[in-house]
């Protein structure tokens, strides 16, 4: 790949930068979403552990509670339960609950000691990070503690007809405590670093693996990118050397059925048309030098004939009119030139309505008639209403030159008939002569510019070979058609079909 190919993808506005940052944005959501899900999905679950592993130990200290001795004294008489002043206590600590009459299983004294059974003391260490516990009574004092419990652990809260196991975080400590009816608590806890510390090792992990694949990721797709865009990069330097003058070259759409396959028909089409197009503006301007040369020439050469030496007011008169007739001969070319050139641009603003064939062909008749005199040529005609969407004064030209042709092309004596019909969705128009028809290898060609078929006879008699391209444009234009049929010395019918009033309307 060459350096400009180079630096033509990596452009601000390139479609492969573009797509690769794209994909980069797309990665990075994905895998980061995935990474957080995997991260928080694993923290949540040494919290569930850590959480078992503490609602075991409560379980284990709530038994050793219930089952401590106690020291008698003296046992409180039935009375009301005294209950502490209004306010908070003097020494900031949780209230104490008003024991019930009679006492707490009519004891009056808290344990002596709380025997930790040695199945339960084991689930407890002694070095600092591993699980501790802390047991107060129910007026605050603490009953034990391991010994790797912190020196600040606040009591925790008793509600009241709470007995539920309850959670909380604290400086990085995670402790579950458990308060009994009377407001006894057993807490136990552990360092949560310690249960996390892994975490740190996968989440280093996984942002290697997910930079891993991404890198993975975006190489692979820009070589994807690379391979899908390729084929443009193709059509656009195909383009190119077609929009340089090289009208003839066409993009390679061998073996590709995809979209960029048919959008490369579709260039290849278009190109096609240009290059038509284009052949057609060269073969026309050639054509019109060339049929204006000839008539130039005439006026030259006569000019120069009557300057050349005194002549009498015959000879100046015969030159002169010489002279007007090839200027109206090329009136007539330039007048069909400008006629086609209106057409070339596409002229929409033409206004078009309801119109009966039947009666343009009657008034292009009554136009052509003494010309048909004059050659000694009958007409004859069967017209029916034909309703079409069209402009009226364009179908008068296209059938009077058809009517013109079909006159001058005929044999004294001859006959020319038309006639105006409907069939289907279709107003049709026929013309039809008894002249002296077209070759069959001069039928594809009549319709082109400036092409005669009896090359000879048509300059004698003025025709530049537009007429019937002027018939054929403009009823491309109104959305109709024309063809011909014709047989070599037997006649000639020329059939114009538009759509119906009934039908769609081409341009309504």
């Amino acid at each position: 790949m060459n350096k400009g190919s180079w630096s033509a993808r990596l452009q601000p506005h390139s479609l492969r930068l573009s797509l690769q940052v794209w994909l980069a944005v797309l990665l990075v959501c994905v895998l980061g979403g995935f990474g957080s899900a995997v991260y928080q999905l694993e923290r949540a679950a040494r919290f569930s552990r850590l959480d078992d592993d503490l609602t075991v130990r409560i379980a284990g200290l709530n038994n050793a509670l219930r089952n401590a001795p106690s020291s008698r004294g003296p046992v409180s008489r039935p009375g009301p339960a005294r209950r502490p002043p209004p306010g908070p206590p003097p020494d900031g600590r949780r209230p104490t609950r008003p024991l019930p009459p009679g006492g707490a299983r009519g004891l009056s004294s808290k344990p002596a000691e709380i025997p930790v059974p040695a199945a339960v003391a084991a689930l407890f260490g002694d070095a600092p990070g591993d699980f501790y516990y802390v047991i107060w009574y129910r007026d605050d004092t603490v009953l034990a503690r391991s010994a790797a419990a912190p020196g600040n652990i606040p009591t925790p809260p008793s509600p009241e007809h709470d007995t539920l196991t309850h959670w909380r975080m604290r400086d990085g400590l995670r402790e579950a405590y458990h308060c009994s009816g009377l407001g006894d608590c057993v807490l136990a806890g552990r360092s949560a670093a310690a249960g996390l510390a892994p975490l740190r090792a996968l989440a280093l992990a996984l942002l290697g693996v997910g930079a891993a694949v991404l890198a993975i990721a975006l190489g692979a797709g820009w070589w994807l990118t690379g391979r899908a865009i390729r084929p443009i990069d193709r059509i656009a330097e195909a383009a190119s050397r077609i929009s340089r003058g090289n009208l003839s070259e066409r993009i390679d759409v061998s073996g590709r059925q995809d979209e960029l396959g048919r959008l490369a028909a579709v260039l290849n089409a278009t190109f096609d048309r240009l290059e038509a197009a284009f052949e057609r503006q060269r073969r026309f301007t050639a054509d019109a030098a060339h049929e204006l040369r000839t008539p130039l020439a005439v006026i030259i050469s006569e000019a120069q004939t009557a300057l050349a030496r005194p002549r009498n007011a015959d000879q100046y008169q015969e030159t002169v009119e010489g002279c007007l007739e090839t200027a109206q001969q090329m009136r007539r070319l330039t007048e069909s030139l400008l006629t086609l050139s209106r057409f070339d641009a596409d002229d929409n603003l033409i206004p078009r309505s309801e119109v009966d064939l039947r009666d343009v062909v009657f008034a292009a008749l009554e136009r052509v008639r003494p010309l048909a005199d004059e050659r000694c040529v009958s007409v004859e005609s069967c017209l029916a209403t034909a309703l079409a969407f069209s402009n009226h004064d364009r179908l008068a030209q296209v059938v009077t030159n058809l009517l013109t042709n079909a006159i001058d092309y005929n044999h004294p004596g001859g006959k020319v008939c038309v006639s105006t019909s409907t069939e289907y969705a279709s107003a049709i128009v026929a013309v039809t002569d008894t002249g002296t028809g077209i070759a069959p290898e001069d039928l594809p060609y009549i319709f082109d510019r400036f092409y005669r078929a009896d090359k000879a006879r048509s300059r004698a008699e003025g025709h530049a070979g537009l007429g019937l391209s002027i018939c054929k444009t403009v009823m491309e234009a109104e959305g109709g058609n024309i063809e011909v049929t014709s047989t070599l010395h037997v006649g000639t019918t020329f059939t114009i079909r538009m759509p119906s009033i009934k039908g769609p309307r081409p341009h309504d």
